[in-house]
C-alpha cells in the first residue's frame, strides 16, 4: 500500500523534475508521479473532482509567470474541496521564505533543494 495515490511535482526545471521523480519512484511513495513545468497547468489539473484523494504536491517557489506563492494563493480556492499534502521544494535558503510557507495552513513542510531520501522521509 502506498502512502499517496498520486505525487505532483511543480517545478519549471525539467531536470529537477526528472531527478525528483526517479527518487520518489525508488521510495515507492505512490503508484503515479506527474510533473508540471507551469504552476497554472497544475492548478487546472488539481481542479478535477475525480482526482485521487491522497495527493502529495511538491512545489517550487521561483518559477516564471506563476511562482509558488501565487500557486498557493490560488490553491486556497481548492483547499475546501481537496485534502492534499503540500511541501515547498525550493532552492531558496531565505529564512523569510520558510516563514512565509507557514502562513498557509495547508503547507506541511519546506525542503531545500536538492531533494533527498532523508529530507523527504522526515516530512512524510
Amino acid at each position: 500500500m502506498y502512502p499517496f495515490d498520486l505525487i505532483v511535482l511543480i517545478d519549471d526545471d525539467p531536470i529537477n523534475n526528472l531527478i525528483n521523480k526517479r527518487l520518489i519512484n525508488k521510495l515507492h511513495l505512490s503508484p503515479k508521479t506527474i510533473e508540471f513545468l507551469e504552476a497554472e497547468l497544475a492548478l487546472e489539473y488539481l481542479k478535477n473532482p475525480d482526482l485521487a484523494k491522497k495527493v502529495l504536491i511538491l512545489v517550487d517557489i521561483n518559477m516564471p509567470v506563476m511562482n509558488g506563492w501565487d500557486f498557493l494563493s490560488h490553491y486556497v480556492e481548492l483547499e475546501n474541496k481537496r485534502n492534499d499534502r503540500i511541501i515547498m521544494l525550493s532552492s531558496s535558503i531565505d529564512f523569510q521564505d520558510r516563514q512565509k510557507s507557514k502562513e498557509f495552513p495547508f503547507v506541511s513542510g519546506f525542503i531545500e533543494k536538492p531533494l533527498t531520501n532523508e529530507k523527504l522521509e522526515t516530512l512524510i
